[in-house]
């Protein structure tokens, strides 16, 4: 539920913070005091478009936090059981979100506050004129059975939907399976004519420098062996210095680690003559050979052109063009195994979506005529309800048609409530519903603007005792001119304008019957007003006693 509402720089209000309480709060006050400034407040924290002229003429942007108790679907959003909804819109039209301290998106607010408030009313969402939420409202009163199938219905279609999908990918690879069936074999063969190894193209350049320059590789080894082992070559200079030192060891201890390191010297271009000798040895000019090694890596660098930068590349791309053969071989099987899928899945759909109709056939009178009978109790005496099936031009995961709720409020004929439908007649559509469904789901908050349009008296007693019913299992807030509907309030807010800035305040008992008897008479002294004011919040205290108890019984959090 609401807990606290804070507001900033908005319309007329400045700077006001109202704590709300479970039950049914009540906002009243003079027009134009800036009751329905809060309902805009509230709108805008659960992602309501921002207009830069809602901001307060001075200010430099409007700000508005609401604190709730956290859903089980606020996930991280929440803190300590609880998540706050901030909004700010600067003069300039820029909007900024944020849920519980962390920055967020409008669509983010609009996601989690569907699920925490719902608005009715001239600045409402007004789900009401949704044809999903129609088609709910029918659903749920055709039962639990009904709800099952749905649940059921909806599996199903996501199903077939998706087996659908995959035969319409898997047909179109077919349709250009034989064109890619060629391509991929002869890329395949290509590939395999050549076989390609890892790294093989780095080991052929190599080959390829050393079969180019064999004569003058010869000719650098050959004077690297003579100057190694010729006449006065490194070897026969190093064999020299190594007996010096060993004589002088032989005088001389502290000459023995030279002689080890000389001898070492001598020991290692012996190796050195020989390695350089035998590499000299092994080299041959073999224009044969070399023609082989520039004809292998043309080969290899063909396929490069083609399918990768290196041999790597190349043997990726031939594992994946043999994969892909293999599904193409393999695709009418899984199109006959789809087909069977479909063909399953369509006559368990249907079977489905008939039941659903049958359901919704059989509870669409009942749901107009109890809708009917409320809105008459309501205020409007003159209502007719119809609840029609509508087909859908494509079958849906909710079934094959929608129930569109129509309202004639007084002799014409009954056309769909969107297009005849004022803001207040709305309000009553949608209490009405309430009244009807009151499980329709678990929004905890309602928000009701306008429902009191064109209404008074028993009408509006009518209200209000359905309100205080609605307020037994959730927390209610109405914004209302009519001393009907305030009397049932568990707390009554007076909104006032003091030197064009919004005030609130909630009153206790002496003020509510002062209060009461001003939107009664226009005067707060009048005896008169006072005296049906008493009236009205004693027979209202009777209903609320009776909601208190149904709220504590359903156990909402107080």
């Amino acid at each position: 539920m609401l807990r606290e509402l804070h507001i900033s720089g908005l319309g007329v209000i400045d700077d006001l913070d109202i704590e709300l309480h479970p039950g049914l709060t009540v906002l009243t006050g003079e027009t134009g005091a800036g009751k329905t400034m809060v309902t805009v407040g509230l709108s805008l924290a659960v992602g309501a478009r921002a207009r830069a002229s809602d901001v307060r003429q001075g200010a430099a942007a409007a700000k508005v936090q609401a604190r709730f108790d956290a859903p089980d679907e606020a996930g991280d959003w929440a803190d300590d059981g609880e998540v706050v909804l901030a909004r700010t819109i600067t003069v300039e039209g820029k909007s900024s979100a944020r849920i519980s301290g962390q920055l967020a998106t409008a669509s983010a607010l609009a996601g989690l506050g569907r699920g925490l408030l719902e608005l009715h009313g001239q600045h409402g969402s007004l789900r009401l004129l949704e044809p999903a939420t129609q088609t709910a409202i029918c659903d749920r009163l055709a039962g639990e059975g009904h709800t099952e199938v749905l649940d059921e219905h909806r599996e199903a279609f996501a199903s077939l939907r998706a087996a659908r999908q995959a035969r319409g990918r898997l047909t179109e690879a077919v349709r250009d399976r034989e064109r890619e069936l060629d391509l991929l074999a002869y890329q395949v063969r290509e590939i395999e004519a050549v076989a390609p190894q890892p790294g093989e193209s780095d080991r052929l350049r190599a080959d390829e420098r050393r079969l180019g320059h064999v004569e003058r590789l010869l000719e650098l080894t050959d004077q690297a062996g003579e100057s190694l082992h010729g006449d006065g070559g490194l070897g026969e200079r190093a064999s020299e210095v190594a007996a010096a030192l060993a004589s002088a060891a032989e005088l001389d201890d502290g000459v023995t680690e030279l002689a080890v390191r000389a001898r070492g010297v001598a020991a290692d271009l012996v190796e050195l003559g020989r390695d350089v000798r035998s590499y000299h040895e092994g080299l041959a000019a073999d224009p044969q050979e070399l023609e082989e090694v520039r004809g292998r890596l043309a080969a290899l660098r063909g396929l490069q052109r083609k399918y990768g930068a290196t041999d790597g590349d190349v043997l990726g791309f031939l594992a994946e063009a043999a994969t892909r053969l293999r599904e193409l071989s393999e695709a009418d099987d899984r199109l006959a195994e789809l087909d069977a899928e479909i063909d399953l899945l369509g006559r368990r759909v249907n079977g489905l979506a008939t039941r659903l109709t049958e359901g919704r056939a059989d509870t669409a009178p009942r749901l107009a005529s109890a809708l009917q009978a409320e809105l008459r109790e309501l205020g409007m005496p003159a209502a007719r309800v119809e609840a029609v099936l509508e087909p859908l031009a494509e079958p849906s995961a909710t079934g094959v048609e929608r129930v569109e709720l129509r309202l004639a409020a007084g002799s014409g004929a009954a056309l769909p409530v969107a297009k005849v439908a004022s803001g207040g007649e709305l309000s009553r559509v949608m209490l009405a519903a309430r009244s009807v469904l009151a499980d329709l789901d678990d929004v905890p908050t309602l928000v009701f603007d306008e429902v009191d349009a064109g209404i008074g008296g028993q009408a509006g007693l009518a209200v209000g005792r359905r309100l205080a019913a609605l307020a037994a299992t959730r927390q209610v807030i109405v914004v209302t001119h009519l001393p009907q509907i305030a009397c049932f309030a568990d707390l009554h807010v007076r909104v006032a304008k003091v030197d064009d800035v919004a005030t609130v305040e909630p009153l206790d008992d002496d003020e509510r019957v002062r209060e009461l008897s001003r939107m009664l008479a226009g005067l707060e002294t009048s005896d008169a007003a006072r005296t049906h004011a008493v009236e009205l919040i004693d027979q209202a205290a009777k209903v609320r006693t009776a909601s208190a108890r149904r709220r504590t019984a359903s156990g909402v959090r107080t």
